[in-house]
């Protein structure tokens, strides 16, 4: 199999989520405008309905199959009984699904409004199964990921412009929802065949597979109930103001961190395929350089953000939110700790079969951060809730960094990452003191914060330049390479 480089698939991985965070930055101004009120509340309602049975259709089957099938890419017969032993158990899971989603539309008659939407909605259920995107995470392959995302969506906006023009076209923008996100799954059923053989089985060698399957479940649904816990008990104890000024930070924060959490992503089947495979120098070395290139990449961006939150928060959501932009401060350090915590957990503790690890330390992170919103948000609001979010990411990275210690220790008390953090830090003053100039500099936002962008870049790369930052003078010798080579 081609060997596909890491630094190509980051950077296609990283335009994929940035092309995901933009496609409703485009598309919810117009739906906002043309939908009332009402079928805007019965699509979002009829989504996060849906979610819940799409969480118990894929168990924890995506993250497994990353983990175990890396193991087996190199021979096709292997990876071939593996993943159609998995699609099976998948197959059977949402049926599961579905079986619960229509028994809950049976018994619950105040669903009845919703549930057209619910079943379009439904749709994603069948499609993810079907779209067996591991199987491409497991062989790296993130150009076709990419291509076929950029189509689908493109064509959906000129749909939603076409076929939603009034306000009870609501279930046409679902149906253009659900297209747009799981569309492309038709696909890369047919598509796969390059890999492997997919089929249903009757032997699914359930007694080695469920296991940890159900673990990486119930993590999932940790992490699901303490994030979703946030905003819940922020409406419970406030009301729907501070939730939707606690949201518009929570989404900007997303945003960010799906953009740098897309690096990583791509380096999780590289590293479960080494630690398989038992090729430990390997893996130590792709993880040291995944913790190096992280270190100087997060860093930054929370401080930028931090720097820029004022302005970012009236360009994405505008005047009426500015009491987001001190709870948007707050939260974006938030993205440090669950860069790492991410690492240490997905990284290194799945790959070495430690998911009952990763479960306990969610779930005690989970409480804790509840614990914290009661205590924090009466006296801090929406400020309370992001400080509470802050603390429990804190939390989980350091519990997740403990339980994987000793297979981190040597790289974590390097002198390489010691130094790396260094410059990092160094690197980041100068990007405080260029926001400072630029904001009594120029008087006009957009310019401000297009400025401030450009030249925190260009200190931080210089900084870490001078200070013989590794991971820069190799990015900077790999280009010189390529350029003689042309």
């Amino acid at each position: 199999m081609k060997k596909r480089s890491l630094g190509i698939n980051a950077f296609l991985n990283s335009f994929r989520s940035i092309l995901n965070l933009l496609f409703p930055l485009i598309t919810f101004p117009y739906i906002s405008r043309v939908l009332s009120v009402k079928g805007v509340g019965i699509y979002n309602f009829a989504n996060t309905y849906v979610s819940y049975f799409l969480l118990i259709a894929g168990l924890g089957i995506a993250t497994y199959a990353v983990r175990e099938g890396a193991k087996y890419r190199e021979n096709k017969e292997k990876i071939s009984i593996f993943s159609s032993q998995v699609f099976t158990i998948n197959v059977y899971s949402t049926v599961i699904a579905y079986v619960l989603l229509l028994a809950s539309l049976m018994i619950f008659g105040n669903l009845r409004n919703y549930v057209s939407s619910i079943l379009i909605f439904s749709l994603q259920i069948i499609f993810t199964t079907i779209g067996t995107e591991w199987i491409y995470i497991i062989y790296e392959d993130y150009s076709y990921i990419t291509i076929r995302n950029i189509a689908f969506k493109i064509l959906s906006i000129f749909l939603l412009f076409l076929l939603v023009k009034t306000p009870n076209d609501y279930l046409q923008y679902a149906a253009i929802i659900v297209f747009a996100n799981v569309g492309p799954n038709i696909l890369n059923f047919i598509h796969v065949k390059q890999f492997c053989t997919i089929k249903l089985v009757k032997n699914t060698n359930w007694k080695y597979h469920l296991r940890p399957i159900l673990i990486i479940f119930a993590s999932s649904v940790a992490v699901t109930i303490y994030v979703s816990s946030d905003t819940t008990i922020l409406g419970l104890l406030k009301g729907s103001y501070d939730v939707g000024i606690y949201s518009t930070s929570v989404r900007i924060y997303q945003m960010a961190q799906g953009v740098l959490s897309a690096i990583l992503t791509v380096t999780i089947p590289r590293l479960a395929m080494l630690w398989g495979q038992q090729r430990l120098k390997e893996y130590r070395n792709v993880l040291s350089k995944v913790i190096n290139t992280l270190e100087i990449l997060v860093l930054p961006a929370s401080v930028g953000l931090m720097m820029l939150s004022k302005e970012v928060v009236l360009i994405i959501a505008g005047k009426k939110y500015l009491n987001s932009v001190n709870s948007l401060r707050i939260i974006t350090w938030a993205i440090i700790f669950s860069i790492f915590a991410w690492i240490f957990s997905d990284c290194v503790l799945i790959p070495a079969k430690r998911e009952s690890k990763v479960l306990r330390n969610t779930v005690i992170t989970g409480i804790v951060n509840i614990i914290l919103n009661f205590i924090l948000i009466p006296f801090l609001s929406y400020d309370g809730t992001s400080l509470s979010t802050v603390i429990a990411e804190g939390m989980v990275m350091i519990l997740n960094g403990i339980t994987c210690w000793d297979i981190i220790k040597d790289i974590i008390l390097s002198k390489d990452v010691f130094y790396n953090l260094i410059t990092s830090i160094v690197g980041c003053i100068g990007i405080v003191i260029i926001c400072i100039l630029c904001k009594i500099a120029y008087s006009n936002m957009i310019i401000e914060m297009i400025m401030s962008v450009i030249l925190s870049v260009i200190i931080y790369g210089a900084i870490l330049f001078l200070l013989r930052n590794k991971v820069i003078l190799n990015v900077i010798n790999n280009l010189k390479f390529r350029l003689r080579r042309k």
